[in-house]
């Protein structure tokens, strides 16, 4: 009997640095969604706060289980979308989180 798989949850939030907005949704779109899809991180959903206090972006991914996603993230791959990706945010932070399915912090 195969081992039972327990999705994970990569949670991402960022603030956009001003003036680099068309720049950042152009790499978004082109490279950091694809690669991490590349990376076997099923994006799920993504939220942008126009109004108030915390991260302009909250996003979220799922892996299979923890080992994907370490090794996801143990990567040449993940490390150079990260650092191109901090070239447009400031107040970057990741969190994992056991998949529940929803929103979640």
């Amino acid at each position: 009997m195969a081992a039972e798989k327990n999705p994970v949850k990569l949670l991402l939030s960022w603030d956009m640095i001003e003036g680099r907005e068309q720049e950042y949704f152009e790499f978004l779109v082109r490279d950091f969604v694809p690669g991490i899809q590349n990376l076997g991180i099923q994006p799920t959903e993504a939220w942008y706060t126009t109004y108030g206090t915390g991260p302009q972006m909250l996003t979220g991914g799922v892996a299979e289980d923890m080992p994907t996603l370490k090794k996801a993230l143990s990567s040449d791959e993940w490390r150079d979308l990260r650092e191109r990706l901090l070239g447009y945010v400031s107040n970057f932070r990741t969190k994992i989180v056991r998949a529940t399915g929803g929103f979640q912090m």
